[in-house]
C-alpha cells in the first residue's frame, strides 16, 4: 500500500512538471521588452535537438516557470542563459540578430 502511494505521488509530480514545460508545438511569450515581444518555441528548439535539461538546470533556468529568472541581454551577450547556445556557434548569435527573437 505504501509503495503504491509513493509511486502515485512520484507519477503525479512528474506529470505536473511536464505540464509546466514548453513542449514541442507550444510556445511561451515574454512581452516586457521595449524591443518587442519574444516568443520561445518548444517546436523550434526540439527540432534543433535541444532537450529540456540543457536549459532547465541549476545554472540557467532552474525552475520551469515563467518569471523565475530575470533575463537580461547583457547576460545573454556574456554567454549565459539563452546566450549559452545563441553564440553564433550552436545557434544564431543573439547580439547580431535582435529581430529573430524580438517582434514588434
Amino acid at each position: 500500500m505504501k509503495k503504491g502511494l509513493l509511486l502515485s505521488a512520484v507519477l503525479l509530480l512528474c506529470f505536473s512538471v511536464a505540464a509546466i514545460a514548453v513542449p514541442a508545438g507550444r510556445s511561451l511569450e515574454f512581452s516586457k521588452s521595449s524591443m518587442g515581444k519574444v516568443t520561445f518555441s518548444g517546436e523550434i528548439h526540439k527540432a534543433a535537438g535541444v532537450v529540456c535539461k540543457e536549459c532547465h538546470n541549476a545554472d540557467m533556468f532552474p525552475k520551469m516557470k515563467q518569471g523565475t529568472v530575470e533575463i537580461k541581454m547583457s547576460a545573454i551577450y556574456a554567454g549565459q542563459l539563452c546566450g549559452k547556445c545563441h553564440n553564433g556557434d550552436r545557434a544564431f548569435e543573439a547580439k547580431k540578430n535582435c529581430t529573430r527573437c524580438h517582434k514588434r
